[in-house]
Formats: structure tokens, sequence, C-alpha cells
């Protein structure tokens, strides 16, 4: 490598080393973590129902969207009994988190799978504890400001809850959906 060539890498290298040492890409480095940070202590707090926890991850004001089911929480009061209640019908619950992907401008989404054992009702659609496992996948997005959650939402397929209840879903034409060796 002739001289020149050598000084024109150096320079190249130095010049992408600074500007991946920059005072903006360590303020995203550092939201990136704080966003996967929350992301992960969120998903803490659906696994222990830890309220304190859930109390400082979100804002007073903040709204958390439950897609799989149409509703929205409002305000700290609802969004804890929404993280919460999964624990009314369910013990031996986890939340195995895969991938989290977070962006410097204050958001994250995670892919997690849900596991808990149905022992309780769950409220009018499921009056019995079955003793079942179920097994859930989905994906959480959350909208941080100022380092707690100002929005999320949950994304699930609820009918395959509802299946590994032992539940069955009609479909027009007469057709049947169910699991095998769940009745």
């Amino acid at each position: 490598m002739s001289n020149g060539r050598g000084r024109a890498l150096f320079v190249a290298c130095m010049a992408t080393l600074g500007s991946a040492c920059s005072p903006a890409a360590e303020r995203d480095a550092a939201a990136e973590r704080e966003a996967e940070l929350v992301m992960r202590s969120l998903m803490a707090a659906f696994e222990t129902a830890d309220v304190a926890l859930i109390e400082d991850l979100f804002w007073a004001q903040a709204t958390y969207d439950d897609f799989p089911n149409q509703h929205t929480y409002h305000g700290l009061d609802e969004i804890v009994g929404y993280v919460t209640a999964v624990h009314e019908w369910a013990d031996d619950v986890y939340m195995n988190v895969g991938a989290v992907h977070v962006t410097t401008t204050g958001g994250a989404v995670a892919e997690w799978i849900f596991s808990g054992v149905q022992n309780r009702p769950m409220g009018s659609q499921v009056p019995v504890g079955t003793g079942r496992e179920i097994v859930l996948n989905g994906v959480t997005v959350i909208e941080i400001r100022d380092g707690r959650i100002i929005r999320a939402a949950d994304y699930t397929d609820v009918g395959a809850l509802m299946l590994q209840l032992g539940g069955r879903i009609e479909l027009p034409g007469g057709g049947v959906v169910e699991l095998e060796g769940t009745r």
C-alpha cells in the first residue's frame, strides 16, 4: 500500500470513528439503551404484577391500547389493572422476551411469548378454571417521553387463546376450528 493510500485510509477511519463517538451518537445510543430497559421492565411487570414498577414506568396521563380486545386504558389506575389482570386468572405467568427493536426517537417494539396456567375464571367469557397452559406470542409497542411510557399497545391473537382454553370457532358455512385434544 503506498504512503498516500495509507494516509487516506487512516483519515477515513478516523472520520468514521469521530462521527461514531460524537455527542449525537452517544445520545442516540443512550436513548436506545433506555428504550430497551423500559421495554424489558414493562415485560417484567406483566410477569410479576409489580404495581410499583408499573407506576414508575408510565406517565399518569398515559394510554395503553389492548388491540386484541378492542379496549384502551387511560391513566395509571386503568393501566395497572390491565397489566396485572392476567394474575387474576393465571398461575405460573412467564413472559419470554425475544428481540427488542428500539429507536433513537423514544420507542421500542418487543416480541414476546406469554405462558400461564388458566386456573381461575376469566370473567364471564370463561367462567371456570380449565387448568390448561396457555402459550401466546405477540408484540408490544411503546412510546417513551422523558424516560417514561406515554403510550403502549399490545398485539396478539385472542383466537389462539380461546382455542387453547378449549373453545371453538364456528365459521360461516358450517366450518369449525378446534385444537386437537382440547375437548
